[in-house]
Order: C-alpha cells, then sequence, then structure tokens
C-alpha cells in the first residue's frame, strides 16, 4: 500500500514546425490547474537508440507514438557523460560544479601512473539540504512516487528521504546488483516470482501508483535500470532479433530485446493512463541520462559514447507529450539539457522557486509555441577521470575534460595538456572535423566563455602533479 504526502526526423538536420497560432497559450487553457506529470527516464539509452531518432534495427514503436504525439527535442543534452551527475542535475536544476557529484564513485579512476593530474574528490551523495524536485512538487500538492533507479546516496539519503512519498527499488547502487531477473538484491524491491524481469516488475508497480492517484495530481518518476549492464534480456525477446540483419553499426539482439522492453512499459503506462481518462492533462517526459555504452550499442552518427563529452556521449534522445499544451508533429532544434527539467515542471505544476540556485531554464514556451528559449550557451564540467571500456584505444574513455555549446559550435577543452576541439555541429554532427586552426578567434571566444563560467560557478579544477 502507497503512502498520500511514425518514425520521423531519421536524419539530423531534417527538422520542420508547426505554427505558434495553433497552439492554446497557457493564459487561455481550461483544463484543471496542476497536470499529472510522468517522467520516464531510461539508463544509458542512446541517442540514436530510438526509432524518431532514425534506428531500424532497436524497434520502439510506443515511443516513436508518444513522440509523434509531441514535440521531439532534436538536439537534447545530459548534463553529463554518465549517470549519477546526470541525475543529480535533473534533482536540483543545477549544473554539477554546484551539487559536486561529477562522476560515478571515485574521480580516481585507472592506474594512477596513467593519470598526470590529480582529479577533483567526487561527491556521491545528494545532500538533505536541496528541495529536489520531488519536493518542490510534492509542496506544489502533489503526490510522488519513485520507481526503479536512484544512485544518488547511501541509507538516509533515498527517494523517500528526498520528497518522494513513494520509493520502490531505489537505492545506492547504480545498476541492478541481483540482475535484470528476481531474485533482484534490492532493499527496496521485494522478490518476485522467478522469471519475472525487473522492466516489467517496475512498470507494474507504477501502474499501481497511478490506479492509485488517479484523482491526481501525481508526479511519476519511472526511472528505469534498464538499458544499463548487465545487457540481460528476456529469451524470447532476445531470439526475435538474433536473425535482424545489422543496422547502422547496431548489432546487440540482447541489447535490442532490453530496449524493445523499455518500450513496452511506455506502451503499458500510456496505455493505463488513456483507460483511466487522463491522456489529455498528463505531461509525459522520455529522456536518458547519458549516451549509449560502447559494449551495448553504436551512436553513430554521433562521436564516442557514454564516458565522453563528445556527442556520443552527452546527447540523449527525449520527448515530450502534454495534449492540451502540445501540438504532435513538432520538432525542434534548440539545444536544451537536464537541468531545464526542474524550472520547466515547477513552472507547469504552479510551484514555489527553491531557496537555491537554479541554472536551467523553462521549456514551457517551447512545449506550447509561444516563444523561443533566450539565446544561451550550455556548459559541462567534467574533472574526473574514466577508464577505457572495451572497444576504445588507450588507458582512458575520458581525461578530465570541459565544454562549452555556443549556437552551432562546440569546444571541448582537455585539462591535462590544454588542447582545444572546435566543431561546427550543424555540418559536421559527428564532430570529424576539428576547426580550432581555422576558427582561432571562435575557439578563443568559446574557450574564454567556458573559462568565465567555471570562474562563476564555482567549478573545482584538477591539479597537475
Amino acid at each position: 500500500m502507497y503512502m498520500k504526502s511514425q518514425i520521423f526526423a531519421t536524419l539530423l538536420g531534417l527538422y520542420f514546425f508547426c505554427s505558434a497560432g495553433e497552439i492554446p497559450t497557457m493564459e487561455n487553457r481550461s483544463e484543471p490547474e496542476k497536470p499529472n506529470i510522468v517522467f520516464i527516464y531510461i539508463d544509458d539509452l542512446g541517442w540514436a537508440d530510438v526509432g524518431f531518432n532514425g534506428s531500424t534495427y532497436y524497434e520502439t514503436p510506443n515511443i516513436d507514438r508518444l513522440a509523434s504525439q509531441g514535440i521531439i527535442f532534436s538536439q537534447a543534452y545530459a548534463n553529463a557523460p554518465n549517470c549519477a551527475p546526470s541525475r543529480a542535475s535533473v534533482m536540483t536544476g543545477q549544473y554539477t560544479p554546484r551539487h559536486k557529484i561529477y562522476t560515478v564513485g571515485t574521480s580516481s579512476r585507472g592506474k594512477e601512473e596513467d593519470r598526470r593530474m590529480v582529479p577533483v574528490p567526487n561527491t556521491v551523495t545528494l545532500p538533505l539540504h536541496y528541495m529536489t524536485l520531488a519536493e518542490a512538487l510534492g509542496d506544489a500538492g502533489y503526490t510522488t512516487g519513485h520507481f526503479g533507479k536512484w544512485h544518488l546516496g547511501e541509507t538516509g539519503f533515498h527517494p523517500e528521504d528526498q520528497g518522494f512519498d513513494v520509493n520502490i527499488g531505489g537505492y545506492r547502487s547504480g545498476s541492478p546488483r541481483g540482475g535484470y531477473f528476481s531474485r533482484y538484491n534490492n532493499p527496496n524491491l521485494i522478490d518476485g516470482p522467478d522469471g519475472e524481469y525487473l522492466t516489467d516488475r517496475l512498470t507494474n508497480e507504477a501502474i499501481t501508483f497511478i490506479d492509485q492517484n488517479r484523482e491526481g495530481p501525481f508526479f511519476l518518476h519511472l526511472s528505469h535500470y534498464a538499458v544499463h549492464t548487465p545487457i540481460q534480456a528476456q529469451a524470447d525477446l532476445k531470439a526475435k532479433y538474433a536473425g535482424k540483419a545489422p543496422e547502422g553499426g547496431q548489432s546487440n539482439p540482447a541489447y535490442a530485446a532490453m530496449i524493445e522492453s523499455v518500450d513496452r512499459s511506455v506502451g503499458s503506462v500510456l496505455g493505463r493512463i488513456e483507460a483511466l481518462g487522463l491522456t489529455d492533462n498528463t505531461l509525459v517526459i522520455f529522456y536518458s541520462d547519458n549516451g549509449g555504452a560502447v559494449q551495448a550499442t553504436s551512436n553513430l552518427p554521433l562521436r564516442g559514447y557514454k564516458g565522453m563529452l563528445y556527442e556520443g556521449g552527452i546527447r540523449v534522445p527525449l520527448a515530450v507529450k502534454w495534449p492540451v499544451r502540445i501540438t504532435p508533429g513538432r520538432v525542434d532544434s534548440t539545444p536544451v539539457i537536464g537541468i531545464d527539467f526542474y524550472p520547466t515542471l515547477l513552472e507547469v505544476a504552479g510551484a514555489g522557486p527553491p531557496a537555491h540556485a537554479i541554472d536551467g531554464v523553462s521549456l514551457v514556451p517551447i512545449l506550447t509555441g509561444s516563444s523561443d528559449l533566450t539565446v544561451r550557451n550550455l556548459y559541462w564540467h567534467f574533472p574526473a577521470y574514466l577508464e577505457a571500456s572495451r572497444g576504445i584505444l588507450g588507458p582512458w574513455r575520458t581525461t578530465p575534460a570541459g565544454a562549452v555549446r555556443s549556437g552551432d559550435y562546440k569546444l571541448i577543452e582537455f585539462f591535462e595538456d590544454g588542447v582545444l576541439e572546435l566543431y561546427d555541429l550543424r555540418k559536421d554532427p559527428g564532430e570529424s572535423t576539428n576547426l580550432v586552426d581555422q576558427l582561432s578567434e571562435k575557439a578563443e571566444r568559446l574557450h574564454g566563455s567556458l573559462r568565465n563560467w567555471r570562474e562563476k560557478i564555482g567549478a573545482d579544477m584538477p591539479k597537475l602533479k
């Protein structure tokens, strides 16, 4: 018992827009004041892993249908190239230098003799002094439920300590310790019958939460452990992909089956919302915490993987559906990032601002079509080491680095040697041509912007040995 408290735009650059005049404004709405909010958060799902971004090997009809009924953000980003810092940024609306969760576990990965710098010590627990997104929505009258991965702290800092009325399956672990089949070895998830699959179980728990809170408003945070390692799939789904020809570098039947289980989850949740008559006034977000992992998938045409500040490590799928506010069939190329969800959902819910600083901006103008966002830069700060995964040459996935996106251009700075890389993402989304020498003045301006941002926000920097 719970407590109360269509596939389209398959190639980068093919965008179309609907007239803002077709979209109702916030002022003339007639639906209830507070919509239900469903935030479906997938772990390690790459930008290219869904049909609405061009995948033909993976099959995601329910996710693609959700996207076609709302808006696709074709250039959406996570706040970090791995799990915990991205999730902390969603929960606080802050860039990583503020909450200081920079990476997963220790920042001193790999062999010490290979590290030229002393990395910044990492924080692994989100402090309780933050007003999390769940706490802010709870204060605005929402019943809040978390289902699945948390990864933001030890006991005493779990979802129920951070504003969630319900927590099923969330604790300190970033992956399913017992695997995807019961027994789960999860202190916040009772084992199911033999053969029960974790993604299905979390879906059923989320549907129960919807049923019990149908009078709303509710905030459902369905944070699947999938598609994080271990790559474990249901046998029937894996067999379905075993004979399928690879496409775009994607060829892993077990991973494809895990994605289909997530897609099935999306279909089940949205189907229950529809059956209860809640569709029109329910805002649904589908999002991932970082790019796809090298051992599981291909992020082509993007460069890099999870753990890198190249596009393949930080650009992620994002689709938002809200029938009373979003005209369906829209694709928007505005660069957006995880910290934007906090102010967006507070505005949608009519919630008051927190005491802590907010770095994101509300996406409501884009969702409603009322206006564009003010032009801004996006920033990343990753002062840590990540050792190489299988398939990556050398000792590192990344050394300490930072990045800035400004318009079509993105600059990456590697702190060990000061190397700069500049890319025109409109012409070169695969980041194949470094333009630092050709566009030295632009590179200098963006590097200055990145340095100024670090100073302003108080970013910790690693030191040379």
